[in-house]
Formats: structure tokens, C-alpha cells, sequence
């Protein structure tokens, strides 16, 4: 029985994830006190010490690097959700302004330059302007985690910064449903997990596909989700609501990742649309 054990436990600790995770967790480690030491920021920490172990550089880890892509992922999904649910519907209406003006004038202005320098390269005018487009688009996660590392959380750059994103958050939705419409063919059909039910149909029907995903996310979440929380939360049992919490995120991933629109931005939605209506 003894010699049972410790076999197993030598698989165990051979197995390539436990490996994986010591090399991300010692760079993260090193890295990140570096880049803070030296005014960085600890999201540059973080991206230097994965360059630096990845398969470019040393090459400590290699293609299984994938594999691990999933749990940043659901990361960013958790915090855009959290984001959400801290934002008050009434926030928006007071911040239209701001939103509308410098929202606009950025990704505007952003996507004529890029589209203008594409054409120049020589590109078609609607690979030019998809460029454009995608490249006009910021990281809210990044942004908002360097901003409350360096003190700004509460300043007017702040609130710039953040008008910005959300309307970058906004426009994405109209961006990828019309996207479709730049192709002069339909999409041919993928295979593997970047694969979505949309691929092979036309650029109309996506976009209504794309723009229908949206609505049941914004409808369920304000007539199925809502009464089930409170129903859940009146039970008064702390781990059977952040179960709910939990099926509820993945959930919206999956229907948002399934027509290709990102899962961060679908539980950012189902945030918004839940805060100020559940019980804390």
C-alpha cells in the first residue's frame, strides 16, 4: 500500500500541469516585484516574465502554454462580471457625455488613421477597416488594473479612461455583428474549439445571430436570472449562491463564446443588467 502511494504520488508530481504551474508561478514571482520595483506596473510584470519563459525566449514552457489560456480567460470573464455588477445603470446616464464624446472621438479617429495607413499598405478597404476597427480596441482589464496600481482610481483620468473603455465595451457588440457584412463570401466553417454556429452563414444572418445572443443574455438576465437569485438568496445558504453566481457566468460565457462574440464582454453584460436588482 505504502509503494501504491508514493507511485502515485511520483505521477502526480511528474504530471506536466503541476510542472507548468511552478514555472508560471516562480516567473510570476520574479517578475513582478522587478517591474514593480522599477515603476512598471505589475501587468508589464506579468507580460514580460511569460515572454520570457515562453516559447520564443527560453522556451520553459511550449505549445501546452494553451493549455493554461483557459484559466486567464475565465479570470478576465470573473472580473469584467464583478466590474459590471459594481456599476449602477444611473452611473451611465450621468457619465452619456463623456462616454458618447471621448468614446467616439477615440475609436473614430483611431480607426480613420489605422485605416488610412492599411490602405496605404496596400490592403482592400474592408481588411483595412477590420483592422482598424480591432486595433482601435484597449484591454479593459489591463487598463483599469494599471490604473488602481498607480493611485488613479478616483481621478479625472480615471474617468476618462474608463468612459473610453466602456464605450469601447458597447461598440463591440454593433462592430461584430456588422463585421460579417465585410465579407464577400461566407465564412467557411471552422473545426476545432474556435469553431462557432455561425461560421458558413451569411454576413445578414450572423449579424442577426450575433445582435439575438445579446438580447437573450439582456433578457434572461432581467426576467429569469433575477427572480432565481432572490429565490436562491431567501434560502439563505452563502454556497448555494455563489454556485448560482458561478453556473450563471459560465453559463453566459459559453452562449456569448458559442456565436463568437467574447465571453468577458457577455458576463460584463449579464453584470450590468444584474446590479442594482439582486441582494447583495
Amino acid at each position: 500500500m505504502t509503494g501504491l502511494i508514493l507511485k502515485r504520488g511520483a505521477t502526480v508530481m511528474n504530471s506536466t500541469f503541476l510542472n507548468d504551474a511552478l514555472v508560471y508561478l516562480a516567473a510570476a514571482i520574479i517578475f513582478v516585484p522587478i517591474a514593480k520595483r522599477i515603476g512598471m506596473g505589475s501587468v508589464l510584470g506579468y507580460l514580460i516574465g511569460g515572454i520570457i519563459i515562453g516559447p520564443f525566449f527560453l522556451g520553459f514552457v511550449g505549445g501546452e502554454g494553451k493549455d493554461v489560456m483557459h484559466f486567464a480567460e475565465f479570470g478576465v470573464v470573473l472580473m469584467l462580471f464583478l466590474i459590471g455588477l459594481e456599476l449602477e445603470p444611473s452611473h451611465f446616464w450621468r457619465m452619456r457625455h463623456l462616454i458618447l464624446g471621448t468614446g467616439t472621438l477615440q475609436i473614430g479617429l483611431t480607426t480613420l488613421l489605422l485605416l488610412a495607413l492599411f490602405l496605404i499598405l496596400g490592403f482592400s478597404w474592408p481588411a483595412a477597416l477590420a483592422c482598424g476597427l480591432a486595433l482601435s480596441m484597449s484591454s479593459t482589464a489591463i487598463v483599469l488594473q494599471t490604473l488602481r496600481e498607480k493611485g488613479l482610481s478616483q481621478t479625472q483620468s480615471e474617468k476618462s479612461s474608463f468612459a473610453v473603455l466602456l464605450f469601447q465595451d458597447i461598440s463591440v457588440i454593433p462592430i461584430l455583428a456588422a463585421l460579417p457584412l465585410l465579407a464577400f463570401s461566407p465564412v467557411q466553417p471552422g473545426s476545432g474549439e474556435h469553431a462557432t454556429l455561425l461560421e458558413g452563414l451569411p454576413g445578414w444572418a450572423q449579424t442577426l445571430a450575433l445582435l439575438g445572443a445579446v438580447a437573450l443574455v439582456i433578457a434572461a438576465g432581467r426576467f429569469f436570472i433575477v427572480p432565481f437569485l432572490r429565490f436562491v438568496a431567501r434560502l439563505r445558504l452563502q454556497e448555494l449562491f455563489t454556485a448560482s453566481a458561478l453556473f450563471i457566468v459560465i453559463a453566459t460565457a459559453s452562449i456569448m463564446s458559442l456565436v463568437g462574440l467574447s465571453p468577458a464582454l457577455g458576463t460584463f453584460l449579464a453584470g450590468v443588467v444584474l446590479a442594482q436588482r439582486v441582494p447583495s
